[in-house]
């Protein structure tokens, strides 16, 4: 079976299912780390991703805006000169009511019997205005963070804004 376009989990419809405990073989999250760079230092930049309109995030999204946005980041930066956070967590199950293609489908499939769907992945739903990934960063790399961020909304089935926030030298 291959993989739906992002498109399809998009909306928000419904009632999320969160509860995992109760549904059995739900995927485990793709994404992997939500904490990168130099996590002990205060830099006095910093960036965040802005979500424009409610949708839902699937993990693979997620993973894949992070990936790209630590890969550019790391690259012009170096490890030591940034801290980035990802800020939401896919707690929603996405389910699919798969349907058989090719010859001989219909004795096959079972249409929309017992549709309710097999656990497919995670989302995280998002709201106008939330946060999903920052960082922080020094000031000469400022732009860098730029482009990595915007790297990052490639990555994402919405459109975003970035904030920029310099915090005060104590």
């Amino acid at each position: 079976m291959s993989r739906k376009p992002a498109k399809m989990y998009r909306e928000i419809r419904g009632r999320p299912t969160t509860r995992k405990k109760y549904m059995g073989g739900v995927p485990s999250s793709r994404i992997t780390q939500f904490n990168l760079g130099n996590q002990n230092e205060d830099f006095p930049v910093s960036l965040s991703l802005i979500v424009e309109e409610q949708c839902q995030i699937l993990n693979r999204a997620l993973e894949a805006a992070r990936v790209a946005a630590n890969r550019y980041i790391t690259k012009k930066a170096g490890r030591m000169n940034y801290f980035m956070k990802i800020r939401i967590y896919p707690h929603v199950v996405v389910r699919e009511n798969k349907q058989a293609t090719g010859a001989g489908a219909d004795r096959v499939s079972q249409g929309m019997r017992s549709a309710y769907g097999k656990a497919v992945g995670t989302a995280a739903r998002v709201r106008p205005g939330q946060n999903i990934i920052t960082i922080s960063t020094t000031e000469e790399h400022m732009g860098d963070a730029k482009i990595a961020l915007k790297r990052a909304t490639a990555k994402l089935p919405t459109p975003c804004r970035i904030e920029v926030e310099k915090l005060k030298p104590t």
